[in-house]
């Protein structure tokens, strides 16, 4: 049963459509910083196939923000003990050539957190029950988005649920989180670019007590990729649910195929090399596709997670993605209600995520495909096995330098001091060092206290090691002093956080460093870089002082 709209709900800042785990995301980071949103969402009931498995190190960070890190690891499926790693294998599952891969605890040290695997469905209902503690949060289960209307002052927007009632709601900003069909994508009149692969893919979730006992060789993994020569590249995908018997598949299927004249246990068993037991939960076919909206932006209106961009699953980059475009999008829409954001920084989310995915994309997942094309092409066990067993070992060495290189970096954004020519980009190294526009990494303080625990909601300037010097200590304070006043002038909300070691000075490079909301850095330097006026201007996307 639908639930009904209430007094609080057309009081809201904002509208939400779409109440999967990128729209409860952004509502729980607004509430959190004081903005009331309602959320929209068509399910009464969440949905419960097991896709968007893979957490990142980054995405548990988010949780982490949002009040939620534990619960998402209670409520997984795989215990910690068992192993969450990957493995490439070449044929069929079981077959002599196979290496682990997408190991994520390469790039662990860069983190404050462990990553770690979920199924969607129970991810969203661990952010549903968060959403449902704060009381700047309504959510609307049964209800579909059918229409809007902007004005100057916000947005109408016409809902209608499952058993025909209609309502109109009204806030000063929506933002469409409503899936890769998105209405309010749609209504906005915002476009798309559109790559179709022309291929046909399905998605099994099936259960089989024996397939653990075939590939018990394989300890601690829970994913597995078969290359498979006559597939040009693209990937029959294996991932766990659960360390019973629940698992999902992903692969390629002849144009065509349907639930009922494709013999799908069959072809399991073609693509893992034994036979075994199994029984179907879901069989559901999906096109593999990249799009992209033209802009995250219309007017009063904006986009995230599948409404703004979608991909292969191919990585697991997808629900990563859309929680990184929550986090971006919650602060700077705060920001501009509360009213200390200049007229820069709300176009910033467009201007860095829509480039972050679009890298994606392409120096990703379809390099992905492409490469493994490229391998299948090139080299063939029964054809020249040398030159197979060679091209295999290396590809097994250089498997880590997919985790090294994703590291997505705002260095094009114009609300940070990124070096000249640079461009936001999901390509990038990680680094330890204080960079403008990307990630901060951790470091331990003085006191034992990891400073990325000790960074505000909003803005922080973090002094590390001051001089000896007294002089130039008192230059410091004075430019940190500065800063502040500048801040407070302009309702900027700045934390500072001294810590008097060098160690962490040493690791980031820089005496100070300013960092976002988002545990982005906005800045990184010594006193004499820049004024601290003109710091404070671009952070918050006001035109800069000279």
């Amino acid at each position: 049963m639908p639930t009904m709209p209430s007094p609080l709900s057309k009081s809201s800042q904002v509208l939400i459509a779409g109440g999967g785990p990128v729209g409860i995301g952004l509502a729980i980071e607004l509430a959190l910083r004081g903005v009331r949103s309602t959320v929209v969402e068509r399910h009464v009931n969440i949905p419960p196939i097991p896709k968007g498995q893979n957490l990142t190190q980054r995405t548990m960070e988010h949780f982490r923000a949002w009040g939620v890190e534990q619960a998402i690891r209670d409520a997984s499926p795989i215990p910690v003990s068992f192993g969450i790693g990957g493995l490439t294998a070449y044929g069929t599952l079981l077959s002599d050539w196979h290496y682990d891969w997408y190991q994520r605890v390469i790039v662990r040290p860069y983190y404050a957190c462990d990553n770690t695997r979920l199924p969607q469905y129970a991810t969203e209902a661990v952010l549903r029950a968060r959403a449902l503690q704060l009381p700047e949060i309504t959510l609307l289960t049964g209800w579909t988005v059918r229409g809007l209307v902007q004005h100057e002052a916000g947005v109408r927007v016409d809902i209608e649920s499952g058993d025909g009632m209609r309502q109109t709601l009204e806030a000063p900003w929506l933002v469409g989180c409503d899936g890769a069909r998105s209405v309010v994508r749609e209504r906005a009149g915002i476009t798309q670019t559109r790559d179709d692969h022309e291929t046909r893919m399905v998605l099994l979730v099936f259960r089989s007590k024996s397939l653990n006992d075939l590939i018990a060789r394989y300890r601690g993994k829970s994913f597995f990729n078969v290359l498979h020569p006559g597939l040009k590249g693209y990937w029959q995908f294996f991932g766990r649910v659960d360390t019973g018997e629940t698992w999902f598949f992903h692969s390629p299927v002849p144009a065509g195929t349907t639930r009922d004249n494709f013999d799908f246990h069959q072809y399991l068993e073609s693509v893992v090399g034994a036979s075994f037991d199994c029984s179907f939960d879901h069989i559901g076919f999906w096109d593999l596709r990249f799009e992209v909206a033209n802009r995250y932006r219309a007017g009063r209106v904006l986009l995230a997670g599948d409404a703004a961009h979608s991909h292969p699953p191919y990585g697991g980059y997808g629900i990563n993605t859309g929680f990184e475009d929550a986090r971006n999008l919650g602060w700077k829409l705060a920001a501009v209600l509360d009213g200390w954001a200049g007229p820069g920084l709300l176009d910033s989310y467009d201007l860095e995520r829509r480039p972050v995915f679009e890298s994606t994309a392409h120096d990703f997942i379809r390099n992905f495909i492409e490469v493994d094309r490229q391998f299948l092409h090139d080299h063939d066990p029964t054809r020249d096995r040398a030159d197979f067993d060679a091209a295999w070992a290396a590809r097994a060495a250089g498997s880590p330098a997919e985790i090294q290189g994703f590291e997505p970096h705002y260095e094009g954004s114009p609300i940070v001091f990124g070096p000249p020519g640079g461009r936001c980009s999901a390509a990038g190294t990680h680094q330890f060092t204080a960079r403008p526009g990307h990630h901060l990494a951790p470091q331990l303080a003085a006191d034992g206290v990891n400073l990325f625990e000790k960074l505000g909601p909003g803005y922080s300037l973090m002094v590390l090691g001051e001089s000896g010097d007294s002089h130039q200590s008192e230059l410091i304070r004075q430019w940190v002093s500065s800063a502040q006043a500048a801040a407070s002038q302009s309702g900027l909300p700045l934390a500072v956080v001294r810590d008097t070691s060098s160690s962490a000075r040493d690791a980031y490079g820089a005496t100070l460093v300013l960092v976002r909301p988002d545990a982005f850095v906005a800045w990184a330097g010594e006193r004499a870089d820049e004024s601290p006026e003109r710091v404070v201007s671009r952070a918050r996307g006001a035109a800069s002082v000279v």
